[in-house]
């Protein structure tokens, strides 16, 4: 490999490493599963009284 392809290869791993972590939605950690599940839970139960309260089905 010659130094050009080296720099292209090494431009090219940053710029994935840059675009990997603009990325990241922001949301819960990898160790906090539960409460992910347990707040989207809630958000269904919601919806469904919101929609049987409106009745739209």
């Amino acid at each position: 490999m010659t130094a050009t392809a080296d720099t292209a290869a090494t431009a090219a791993t940053d710029l994935t490493a840059r675009a990997r972590n603009l990325l990241r939605t922001g949301g819960p950690e990898d160790g906090s599963s539960w409460l992910e599940h347990v707040l989207g839970w809630t958000l269904v139960v919601v919806v469904a009284m919101f929609v049987t309260q409106v009745g739209w089905l």
